[in-house]
């Protein structure tokens, strides 16, 4: 069985370019979810300092709403993908 080799400087440097790329979409994924629920269920005026039932409940929906339609979403781009 042949050992592979390490790789190269350029293999390391796309392999962390699209490992950032990677990060960055993660963290705009978050915060758009994190602003779309938030906008969403909560109401501007604060009346209480902890998230009542019904603001729980309708975050817990839109973010698992949000999750279902991303990975729908990233599936249906994967399946259409053509060669690069």
């Amino acid at each position: 069985m042949a050992a592979s080799k390490p790789p190269s400087a350029l293999e390391k440097e796309q392999i962390f370019g699209m490992a950032e790329k990677e990060m960055e979409y993660r963290v705009e994924l978050f915060n758009k979810l994190t602003q779309t629920c938030f906008s969403k269920c909560v109401e501007n005026r604060y009346k209480e300092s902890e998230l009542n039932m019904g603001e729980n409940s309708c975050i817990d929906r839109c973010v698992s709403k949000y999750w279902q339609v991303n990975n729908l979403v990233g599936q249906l781009l994967g399946n259409n993908q053509g060669p690069m």
